[in-house]
């Protein structure tokens, strides 16, 4: 029997820590969203006690953020839900811009084959939601508190070794502390525990308004991404159509800035602007209705002590692009692995400065696209709107002003090259994969079987070799034998040319590059050599495996040679005027 995910309620159970208030917790993540769940799922995995505490009793309603993409699915598939994802999702790569009644163009996201998940996935959030939660019950040393509400917090010994945070969290049987070596604040837009720091985000409000319409109804459109310019039955302003799962389809109508917000959630304004689009004799039901509108903004530090903030709660875009939940996961994705290593004596608590400025230039760069799509979806002057028509028109036979048009620059991952984290290339390469960025999926064989190449980067550290490891010089197998005498050295995957059997060469891991699309993808030739972190962000790579520049590279990537390095660059607050510029 399906469930009812929009209609979940969770029960409430006190725990012993109210009556015992000496308990100290590794972390403490506040907020049961997906950016919550996703953090707290891998710590656990990591093998972390996490405690995840929430005000409420029930997952999101309506269907809020639906688009999810490529590289989300990736982290999905690492904490161990992505298959339910994209088997529930409504999978979609391709986009058509309408100008008025006249398609404009249509754009591919994935053009290219060998990836193992499409450019985006549909997904209601509230499956979203349900799914992370149901994998989040599968983990023992993950404690989920429902009617947890943060009403106080306390901080001690800032920045010291025996930094705590206390927590005053309020019941139904009253309020309790709870005590944390970190905190991780994933409690949304609003975020009380911003409010309780005496904390702001900055950046700018747009002034125009947007409703949204999930209607159920059987139609016969593509699963693709339209979006309309002044459409004949929507004039002068702008309509988005999405399909989702279970036949509901969200319709986005810009509604300009007098647009009354009460008034227009009303079926009597919704149903007659759904018809317009669909025609008089469309059959459809309302399943969800919401007016907003939308600031581009953030906090200027993504962490306070020993509280860290992802998410909603430390930066938020427009929808346009879908950059807000997806960056969310992106968020937890770099926080998680980095709290592990510290709390195990793996990494300085430095480490977590650049949790802060490697999210924060990345939240920088969404925003950045998010405020560009704002402006060319809802111009702000009559030349301004001159100009957009003008690029749509010719965009219609003119590729060159195809890159012109911004009907919201959809999300990608940053690519994280400035960061302290990074040891620079000393030898020539190609391509994509340069130190910070995210690792591209390939396809691979493994055991006989098909198989992808991102599912074998897990674990840890990896540092990835180009070759088979019995066709390995002298010179190269002695590195490889002196690497894995070191404590603490990466997991190491060896990835054979097409042509070569994939097996294990005593405990060493051995996957084939089937398609020859790793050494593509990787600019890769036998001995080729990259170093990636635990999120599979590159940090290093060489043409030959050296031990002690692989040690090195490893112990920069974890945090240890901080001190040696410039302070990380870290994004300006996204304020009015930066915008604007």
């Amino acid at each position: 029997m399906a469930v009812d995910y929009q209609r979940l309620t969770f029960e409430y159970r006190p725990c012993a820590e109210q009556s015992a208030t000496n308990a100290m917790h590794p972390i403490v993540v506040v907020g049961a969203g997906p950016v919550g769940l996703a953090t707290a799922i891998d710590l656990a995995q990591q093998g972390i006690e996490v405690v995840l505490l929430d005000d409420d009793c029930t997952l999101s309603t309506g269907s809020r953020a639906i688009c999810f993409a490529k590289r989300t699915l990736e982290i999905f598939d690492r904490l161990g839900c992505g298959d339910r994802m994209v088997d529930k999702g409504v999978r979609w790569n391709l986009g058509k811009v309408f100008l008025r009644d006249q398609m404009v163009y249509a754009f591919d996201l994935l053009p290219e084959s060998g990836h193992r998940r499409p450019a985006f996935i549909n997904l209601q959030q509230y499956y979203v939601e349900g799914f992370l939660l149901e994998r989040a019950l599968e983990l023992p040393n993950l404690q989920i508190r429902w009617k947890n509400k943060v009403v106080g917090i306390e901080r001690r010994d800032e920045g010291g070794a025996d930094a705590t945070v206390t927590l005053t969290v309020e019941t139904p049987d009253g309020t309790y502390p709870v005590r944390a070596r970190y905190v991780v604040a994933a409690d949304g837009s609003r975020s009380p525990m911003r409010n309780l720091l005496g904390l702001d985000s900055k950046g700018r409000t747009f002034k125009d308004r947007f409703l949204i319409a999930d209607i159920r109804m059987e139609a016969g459109f593509p699963s693709e991404r339209w979006f309309w310019f002044d459409p004949p039955f929507h004039p002068n302003q702008s309509v988005l159509l999405h399909r989702q799962p279970d036949n509901v389809w969200r319709i986005d109508f810009q509604l300009g800035w007098d647009a009354d917000p009460v008034l227009e959630k009303s079926p009597e304004r919704v149903i007659p602007r759904v018809q317009a689009l669909l025609g008089p004799d469309a059959k459809f039901e309302l399943e969800w209705v919401s007016v907003y509108t939308f600031s581009c903004l953030r906090m200027d530090s993504f962490r306070h002590g020993n509280v860290l903030f992802a998410g909603d709660s430390a930066h938020g875009v427009s929808p346009f692009g879908a950059r807000g939940a997806n960056s969310g996961v992106q968020d937890a994705d770099n926080l998680a692995w980095k709290l592990a290593h510290v709390l195990r004596g793996e990494a300085p608590d430095a480490l977590l400065d650049t949790y802060a400025s490697e999210r924060e230039y990345a939240a920088d760069e969404n925003i950045r696209n998010s405020t560009r799509s704002t402006d060319f979806i809802t111009p702000k002057s009559q030349v301004s709107r001159v100009f957009r028509d003008a690029v749509l028109t010719l965009a219609a036979k003119h590729p060159f002003a195809r890159t012109l048009v911004n009907s919201g620059r959809l999300s990608v991952p940053s690519v994280l090259a400035s960061s302290p984290l990074n040891t620079a290339d000393t030898d020539a390469f190609a391509g994509a994969m340069i130190p910070g960025a995210p690792c591209a999926d390939a396809p691979v064989e493994v055991d006989g079987a098909e198989d992808w190449l991102l599912s074998q980067l897990h674990g840890g550290f990896s540092l990835l070799v180009y070759g088979h490891p019995n066709d390995l010089d002298a010179e190269a197998a002695r590195q490889i034998a002196a690497l894995r005498r070191q404590a603490g050295a990466p997991r190491m995957l060896f990835v054979a040319p097409d042509g070569h059997r994939a097996a294990r060469t005593s405990d060493i891991a051995v996957v084939r590059d089937r398609d020859g699309i790793v050494a593509q993808r990787y600019d890769a030739v036998p001995g080729t050599a990259y170093l990636i972190r635990p999120d599979q962000h590159v940090c290093a790579r060489w043409r030959a495996v050296d031990a002690e520049r692989v040690m090195e590279a490893m112990a920069r990537a974890q945090g240890k040679r901080l001190a040696e390095t410039a302070p990380a660059a870290r994004g300006t607050p996204a304020c009015a005027e930066a915008l604007a510029a």
